[in-house]
């Protein structure tokens, strides 16, 4: 903990806070001292129990994903609700658990939209790999009724999910870019130069005139 303080960057600090995270700590050194540390479950598991962020996201480098049961990964996605921890939690350790699929479609129909953006979040992992056995035109139902009212973060994890449908799938694509083009979710997101926009429709035809 004492050397997780001392890499604390207070400008650092300045610019997460705007994205809702309460941390400074520069993320190549903290990966660099998880490189350093190598793999170590009972002591990730101890720094995750402190509450602090930085100790929390270096806790999720260490940790080993496989060791952790179903109602542990639920309860910790509980508690991270900061968007790093919450992001780096779902995509390094539940997607490499066995548990994974089970959590998939538990979170997704769960009420609190923190924890339904991590069934989402999983779900577009799928839509990707391993697409076999989903609905996919129910999911695209179910965006289309609920993404536009839906909470920042489920709604930034159902538009994501919605781009990756119409990218990965091509009986999907004009349906993906209508429901995007209707719904006008994210169209005037400030996006950097030479970076893609997250509204959909955008997203889906930069992608796929990419993999041209």
């Amino acid at each position: 903990m004492a050397e997780l303080a001392g890499l604390e960057d207070p400008k650092a600090r300045k610019v997460n806070e705007k994205h809702g995270d309460d941390h400074g700590v520069n993320l190549s050194r903290l990966r660099a001292l998880a490189k350093r540390l190598k793999p170590q479950h009972e002591l990730a598991c101890r720094l995750w129990e402190t509450g602090d962020t930085a100790a929390r996201l270096l806790a999720v480098l260490i940790c080993r994903p496989k060791a952790f049961e179903r109602d542990e990964l639920d309860v910790m996605v509980r508690e991270a609700r900061t968007p790093k921890v919450h992001d780096w939690l779902v995509n390094y350790v539940v997607k490499k658990n066995p548990h994974s699929e089970e959590l998939r479609v538990a979170w997704s129909a769960d009420p609190d939209p923190v924890v339904a953006s991590a069934g989402w979040a999983l779900t577009t992992e799928r839509v990707a790999k391993k697409p076999e056995d989903l609905d996919l035109a129910g999911l695209l139902d179910v965006i289309e009724a609920e993404m536009e009212d839906a909470p920042d973060r489920l709604q930034w994890a159902m538009n994501h999910c919605l781009a990756q449908i119409g990218i990965e799938h091509a009986e999907h694509r004009s349906r993906a870019i209508g429901i995007g083009e209707r719904l006008e979710v994210l169209k005037d997101y400030p996006t950097s130069p030479g970076c893609t926009s997250p509204f959909a429709p955008t997203w889906i035809t930069e992608m796929v005139r990419r993999a041209r």
